[in-house]
């Protein structure tokens, strides 16, 4: 069974790994620019999208905030939610934003 959980996880967090390269890519930010907890337009609008992908695979919270502790950004678990809010109302009302996120979930 603990085999199992540790091979889930290193599932998660490779997808997780996988997303933020592909959001970075796509907002012209490297990963550490990312997860340095800038309040750059750019780097928000990024984190933002990665916790919308990551939650509709989908993937715990606890585990994206693990992830993004392991990055250098700790933050808490209702600021992950604030952010999927907002990226999930951009994606709903946004076709551009919606063509982006689907185009990502594909990696």
């Amino acid at each position: 069974m603990y085999l199992a959980l540790l091979k889930f996880n290193k599932m998660k967090k490779e997808i997780f790994n996988n997303y933020a390269t592909a959001v970075a890519k796509e907002f012209n930010i490297s990963v550490p620019e990312m997860f340095e907890g800038s309040r750059a337009r750019e780097c928000v609008d990024a984190r933002f999208l990665l916790y919308y992908l990551c939650m509709e695979r989908p993937i715990r919270t606890s585990y994206i905030q693990r992830y993004l502790k392991e990055k250098g950004l700790d933050i808490c678990h209702s600021t992950i939610l604030h952010g999927y809010k907002k990226a999930k109302a951009l994606v709903e009302s946004d076709p551009d934003y919606k063509n982006l996120a689907k185009q990502i979930s594909r990696v």
